[in-house]
């Protein structure tokens, strides 16, 4: 493995280990905060123990998120110091904002952590809320940064020497290839977030059936779950429309399209053959990929055929993209079964059967998450910016990058190990989860 590859897999490794408390920061003050709504509203104590248990977990992964958020920050310049020297001036206000949003964050979160005593209740409740805001605000700048990656812009090069000038930040940072990104990503965010919450809380009710707490609980987890889960199929079809217009060697590699063709199918499953160009195996809907991509059966899908051989993506592509695919639709009949009974029978459903694949839909749903993300960035490959910057052209010259690449790895394992530590520690005082209440 070559430096630029072990640069390349730090990054990939930070990002995944990233995106998971990115996800909560984004969709926790969200649940904490209608806890504490509903209790204010109803003065029913449980919602208060739900509103600080949420609230403890909450802060347990905003710390760690920023821990691995810094990383992030430092790895971009270290490990591709061409890409920050020619795109820093360009990307740079995006990072900017996204840092007041997160200080922002952050100083709410402790208002709420520690004024719960010593402020109104009201004024509490809206540091929640400014909580819950900013977090979906840093969330979404950062989403607007990628967005440029995806398709850069805010600049014209000099034919002679190839230099960017007329910069231009903020065309870089008002980006249409955003638009879908944003609404794709961000509810998957809600999407994975809280269904991992409902099923810890199934856990409780499976455990302790009937429990007021956990009904409570998995009640909110599964009404903020439910609609961003179903929205997800629609906003995965503008992102096929909006990646086929801009990045069309990508949803090539995605499907393993190897031909431009009309009536281009939709494959489900199979193994991309590339000195074939076929894909095995795969089970074919006639028209899919073109309507997916053009709104009609027989529109015109261009195959990898077209673009260099050496510029093709990785076929991890296409098994991220059937594995993203497969889940989100999984999940997403599930939450239709589970909304269809809320509306017919007035409550969420507690049958044994149903906890237990909501307990599975929390894990599924992160990894339905983390595969989108691989065939958003390695789809991007071999570009570190859409068509204008290689990747591997703006790595660091620097040998020896598997030392932080195995030091970093090993980081994150104890990170994790010790995050999952504090979470049962604190969970596990919550009714029905081990010991005697909740504080």
């Amino acid at each position: 493995m070559i430096d630029a590859d072990l640069a390349r897999g730090q990054m990939a490794m930070s990002l995944a280990f990233h995106i998971v408390f990115a996800a909560v920061g984004v969709a926790m003050p969200a649940l904490m905060v209608a806890a504490e709504a509903l209790w204010l509203r109803t003065g029913n104590r449980e919602y208060e123990a739900l509103a600080r248990a949420w609230a403890k977990g909450t802060a347990v992964l905003f710390a760690v998120g920023a821990v691995s958020g810094t990383v992030l920050s430092f790895e971009l310049g270290l490990l591709f110091p061409g890409f920050m020297a020619r795109a820093g001036a360009l990307i740079g206000p995006g990072f900017a904002l996204e840092g007041v949003a997160f200080f922002t964050e952050a100083i709410f979160l402790g208002i709420y952590l520690y004024g719960r005593e010593r402020v109104p209740p009201r004024l509490h409740l809206a540091a929640g809320v400014a909580v819950a805001v900013s977090g979906l605000a840093s969330a979404a700048l950062v989403t607007l940064v990628n967005a440029w990656m995806q398709h850069p812009r805010g600049f014209s090069v000099d034919p002679a020497t190839g230099a960017w000038l007329d910069l231009d930040p903020w065309a870089a940072l008002v980006n249409p290839y955003a638009v879908h990104q944003l609404l794709h990503s961000l509810p998957g965010y809600y999407m994975a977030t809280c269904l991992c919450a409902a099923g810890v809380h199934a856990v409780g009710l499976l455990r302790a059936p009937g429990s007021g707490f956990h009904r409570k609980a998995l009640g909110i987890a599964l009404a903020v779950a439910a609609p961003a889960t179903l929205v997800m199929p629609l906003t995965g079809h503008l992102a096929g429309q909006r990646v086929g217009e801009m990045q069309p060697m990508k949803l090539a590699a995605m499907e393993s399209q190897f031909v431009t063709e009309t009536w281009a199918p939709l494959r489900i499953g199979g193994i991309p053959d590339e000195e074939a160009r076929e894909t095995r195996w795969a089970i074919e809907i006639p028209g899919g990929l073109s309507f997916l991509a053009t709104n009609r059966l027989d529109g015109v899908v261009r195959g990898l055929e077209e673009f260099p051989r050496e510029d093709w993506p990785s076929p991890l592509v296409h098994y991220a993209f059937q594995v993203m695919v497969g889940l989100g639709t999984a999940l997403a009949a599930l939450m239709a079964w589970a909304g269809f009974l809320r509306l017919r029978r007035k409550a969420w459903p507690e049958h044994p059967w149903f906890l237990r694949a909501v307990v599975a839909a929390g894990p599924l749903a992160f990894v339905a998450l983390q595969a989108g993300w691989v065939v958003a960035e390695v789809g991007r490959q071999p570009w570190i910016a859409y068509g204008a910057l290689r990747t591997r052209d703006m790595a660091t010259p620097m040998p020896g990058l598997i030392v932080p690449f195995v030091t970093i790895g090993l980081v994150y394992v104890g990170l994790a190990a010790a995050t999952t530590f504090v979470l049962l520690r604190i969970f596990g005082g919550t009714p029905g989860l081990g010991r005697e209440a909740a504080p």
